[in-house]
């Protein structure tokens, strides 16, 4: 099973990320994501420094609207893997419903025009928005490096 959901970007191309160390938000281009810098397997946050995983970068938003998203085909499945499990069992009885009540929908998410661009001196062709009141020093995205603003 599988979904997937819109993350639009910004303007300027960029989309909405969260630290999952400070959960502080500012925001990469998607590029960073379909192409990551060679022989990189983790980002730091530009404004903590602290690094993670490619994939640990969603925000709250971002994750609620995924579960909302795959809930409907996951309780299909839940009631498919039952059905079948017991088939055919004259001492258990299984009774589901095709009609999985009102499933919300998700509202799309929305990516304002928001945050100042940061290029770090060591990463220019990597650049992230930060907070527009948000105080430096700050670390590069790829390689951690401290920089000022």
């Amino acid at each position: 099973m599988s979904t997937s959901i819109d993350v639009p970007p910004d303007s300027d191309g960029f989309i909405r990320r969260e630290c999952p160390n400070c959960e502080e938000q500012f925001k990469w281009r998607p590029s960073q994501e379909t192409e990551p810098v060679q022989h990189v397997d983790q980002y730091h946050c530009p404004l903590c420094g602290q690094a993670a995983g490619l994939d640990s970068w969603w925000t709250t938003e971002q994750i609620e609207q995924a579960q909302t998203a795959i809930m409907p085909e996951a309780m299909r499945e839940i009631q498919d893997i039952f059905g079948d499990a017991f088939s055919g069992n004259k001492h258990v009885t299984i009774a589901t419903s095709s009609d999985l009540g009102d499933v919300p929908v998700p509202t799309p998410l929305h990516e304002p025009d928001d945050m100042v661009i940061l290029e770090p001196p060591c990463h220019p062709s990597e650049p992230v928005k930060v907070p527009e009141d948000a105080e430096g020093p700050f670390y590069c995205l790829v390689c951690g490096s401290l920089y000022a603003a």
